[in-house]
């Protein structure tokens, strides 16, 4: 543009005007306001509005169920122990938890009924003039059929779920218990029959308790939840042991499994209406709960179709795997002390002390008291092993290690007793420590075969129920020969030690590859 000669006015443009010009010198035509919505005037007497403050952000909405965590209490970080006791608080009043005490009523029944004849089985010797070896036989009968089930229920219990097998294992179990005494009026051979139906029902128990543990817990809580359980497996021993006697007493030999029998079909009733197979069935869960339960479950792997209809499980590839044995040597070494100390402890404190038969019961109950409370401080002790970094391996070895050379040792130290209070805390010793397996094998199945864990502990059960056979019936004839306990007890020692070097050197707490997909 040529420069404006003399006397010319420079043009006026927008870039020359200092910014407070007034738009008429831009040259440029003022718009004019936007329209404004017509109001009606104010009337005078109402008072003017104040200015709308800025808008809050909407607050996010509890799940359903759900509180809003509390506080940490003085001298707890946020982080900490504020943290610790709102998740101990939220698993307290949760619904998988109430999962986990149906489960322990559910176990306190089997061992109930199953203990039972522990108590029986003196008067029933005195009345039928029975030998320690066929009293060993008549005691053994409920493992005959123990030993038929587990493979069958823990398959059903992988298809089906651990629900619905549960429900019938309990009615049927219950039937068979309140049937015995009709059974023992007509004839021997017809009441050994119903413990055998009573051990057929059984032996899908513990299976279906992994089955509802796997489904209903996150990893870092599943010790937490078997022990819980097998509280309750363990506090129905105290149960039969300690009101079996009284009962009798009251109502005659069988009263014990006319009531034993009809608690069983109750709980049924409660079970079938108040818990659901998986918790996103559950119509009450609150949100929070059912999304903690999912993200913990890492280990399981989600289940096609396909999979589901594979009913046959592959025994072979099962078979070939060493953790697959250290189960079973765990399992089977479990079995065989449990049951010699349930079947006979009565018996040993009556033959070697001669405490009269409710003194027996109680010397005999206390050890199952401290085995239910162990049981679940191992469990939470495992889990935090876990949640602190140590490895799912490691920790269930460390837990096994405890619940087989402790009791070792105490057997040991058993043998040596010279009084009944002695014995019985030697006693309490032992069966207290043994529940530290709880969460070293008996948590096992989940971790290395989540979608065989019913068909593999049906498989241990099966290797424990022919230790528990061996051993029940072995006590029995090794007493006929040897005429005492202690021998028996020493052998039963140098058993657990053997199963702690074997389960240390061949159990692995990681998933194993059984259907050849690696």
């Amino acid at each position: 543009m040529a420069p404006p000669g003399p006397g010319q006015l420079l043009p006026m443009t927008r870039s020359l005007l200092p910014p407070s010009a007034p738009p008429f010198l831009s040259g440029r035509r003022r718009l004019p306001p936007p329209a404004r919505a017509q109001t009606s005037p104010r009337p005078p007497w109402q008072p003017r509005r104040p200015p709308c403050p800025a808008p809050l952000q909407p607050l996010r909405p509890l799940p359903r169920n759900r509180t809003r965590p509390v506080a940490p209490p003085p001298g707890a970080s946020a982080a900490g122990g504020g943290e610790a006791q709102a998740l101990a608080a939220e698993f307290m009043t949760s619904e998988r938890v109430k999962v986990a005490a149906m489960l322990g009523l559910a176990l306190a029944l089997c061992n109930a009924d199953r203990v039972v004849m522990s108590v029986a089985i003196v008067p029933l010797s005195q009345a039928y003039g029975w030998t320690p070896s066929f009293a060993g036989v008549v005691q053994s009968s409920f493992l005959w059929g123990y030993l038929i089930s587990p493979i069958i229920g823990g398959a059903l219990v992988d298809y089906y779920g651990g629900k619905r097998v549960m429900a019938y294992g309990v009615a049927l179990w219950s039937f068979a218990t309140f049937l015995s005494p009709w059974a023992a009026a007509r004839s021997l051979w017809l009441f050994i029959s119903t413990r055998i139906l009573l051990g057929v029902a059984e032996g899908v128990a513990l299976p279906c308790m992994n089955n509802m543990v796997l489904r209903w817990f996150p990893r870092t809580e599943r010790s937490s939840a078997v022990g819980i359980a097998m509280a309750g497996f363990q506090l129905g021993n105290t149960i039969g042991l300690l009101l079996s006697p009284i009962i009798m007493s009251r109502t005659g030999t069988f009263g014990p499994f006319v009531i034993f029998g009809l608690f069983g079909f109750l709980w049924v009733l409660v079970w079938m209406s108040a818990i659901t197979g998986t918790p996103g069935e559950h119509p009450q869960i609150s949100a929070y709960e059912l999304e903690y339960i999912t993200k913990g479950q890492k280990l399981v792997k989600p289940q096609v179709q396909g999979e589901k209809l594979r009913k046959i499980p592959p025994f072979r590839n099962l078979l070939s795997k060493w953790p697959t044995w250290a189960l079973i040597s765990a399992n089977a070494m479990h079995s065989w002390g449990y049951f010699v100390i349930l079947s006979w402890m009565p018996v040993y404190f009556k033959t070697i002390f001669h405490v009269n038969l409710r003194e027996a019961a109680w010397f005999s109950a206390i050890p199952w008291v401290m085995m239910a409370v162990l049981g679940y401080v191992a469990g939470v002790v495992s889990d935090a092993l876990i949640r602190n970094g140590t490895s799912i391996t490691l920790t269930r070895k460390i837990m096994q290690t405890i619940g087989f050379v402790g009791p070792g040792i105490a057997l040991i130290g058993l043998n040596a007793a010279k009084s009944p209070a002695i014995a019985s805390a030697w006693l309490t010793i032992a069966v207290g420590l043994k529940s530290f397996g709880h969460s070293g094998f008996l948590v096992n199945f989940q971790e290395i075969a989540p979608q065989y864990a019913g068909v593999l502990h049906g498989m241990a059960n099966t290797a424990g129920t022919f230790a528990a056979i061996l051993g029940t019936i072995g006590a029995g004839f090794f007493v006929d020969r040897m005429g005492s306990f202690r021998g028996f007890l020493t052998l039963t020692s140098l058993l657990y030690f053997s199963s702690a070097l074997f389960w240390d050197v061949f159990a692995t707490g990681e998933r194993v590859d059984f259907d050849g997909t690696s």
